[in-house]
């Protein structure tokens, strides 16, 4: 065995060795705020979205004023999934409609497969039948050439479930801004490029500047934004928060995306912006809900998770 291999097989024992102790602890008390904290009737998470990231982006949505932060309580979707939907919020997760996007959303509450699953943790996530509405998206979406649910196909889905069930809380779990970074290959009708595709490992292996990661993960966030444009102009919501279950670490530090367990500020510090918004009857939803067509392994090894 060569040194480096010798390195990164410690790095990897002393990691699982955090975890072993980080997960037993955050899945009793968790560190940072659950939005079920916070008041709002419709929550908007933009998945890996960092708080400058949105900051930087501001100025070109009418939607979007002060951008504050907050502290997730995960730095992992599925940490995100298994620490905000606890017991003790059971009566404001009965009135929620979630639609996700994220695959983790089933495999956390409806398959029971929680983070550190392997190690003596006691996670007080609910079960399916405790939501108003659980939809996992992402099992029906339309086939892209990017294995990707575009931001569009959800915002359908939530005006449709916002005028058919009018929920009394509303989270939709957009995919973007999180890899692989379509938006300009979309734009422009062509294949992903390796940056686009894998950018952390492009980026750790320096094959591609981070001015061109984080540009593409920009371009990524707007495309979402323009889709939650459209969601706020026909939805009903006196209170419509826009936030994220987590960040991105971007190579600070020596992180390069959002490991789990983090503490690293650019992926647990998440944003917080509030708006409203009103049903202008302007859009028809094009998305209907067949029979669900992905499985939880496809998706997430579309987005990157091997």
């Amino acid at each position: 065995m060569g040194a480096g291999s010798l390195r990164r097989r410690i790095r990897v024992i002393a990691y699982k060795a955090y975890l072993a102790g980080w997960y037993p602890f955050t899945s009793r008390v968790p560190i940072g705020t659950n939005v079920y904290e916070r008041e709002w009737d419709a929550l908007l998470l933009l998945d890996t979205c960092r708080v400058d990231a949105l900051r930087a982006v501001a100025d070109e949505y009418d939607f979007l004023g002060a951008v504050e932060s907050m502290v997730s309580v995960g730095s992992t979707s599925s940490e995100w999934i298994a620490n905000t939907f606890r017991e003790r919020y059971r009566p404001e997760i009965a009135e929620t409609a979630y639609l996700s996007a994220n695959a983790f959303s089933k495999r956390v509450i409806e398959d029971r497969d929680f983070p550190g699953d392997r190690l003596p943790v006691a996670w007080t996530t609910v079960d399916a039948t405790a939501f108003g509405l659980l939809d996992n998206a992402w099992r029906y979406q339309p086939e892209t050439p990017y294995k990707h649910m575009l931001a569009e196909h959800l915002t359908d889905r939530a005006i449709a479930v916002g005028r058919d069930r009018d929920p009394g809380r509303l989270i939709v779990h957009y995919s973007q801004p999180h890899a692989p970074y379509i938006a300009a290959a979309r734009a422009a009708n062509r294949d992903l490029e390796p940056h686009e595709r894998d950018p952390f490992e492009e980026l750790r292996a320096g094959r591609v500047d981070r001015e061109t990661v984080w540009n593409a993960y920009l371009d990524n966030l707007r495309m979402a934004l323009d889709s939650v444009a459209v969601l706020l102009r026909n939805l009903d919501a006196e209170t419509v928060a826009i936030s994220a279950d987590h960040g991105e670490a971007f190579g600070s530090w020596g992180a390069y995306n959002h490991p789990a367990g983090s503490l690293h500020p650019h992926v647990k510090r998440v944003p917080w912006a509030t708006t409203t918004a009103t049903d202008e009857g302007g859009h028809e939803p094009k998305i209907d809900r067949p029979e669900p067509q992905r499985d939880v392994e496809s998706h997430l090894d579309a987005l990157g998770y091997r």
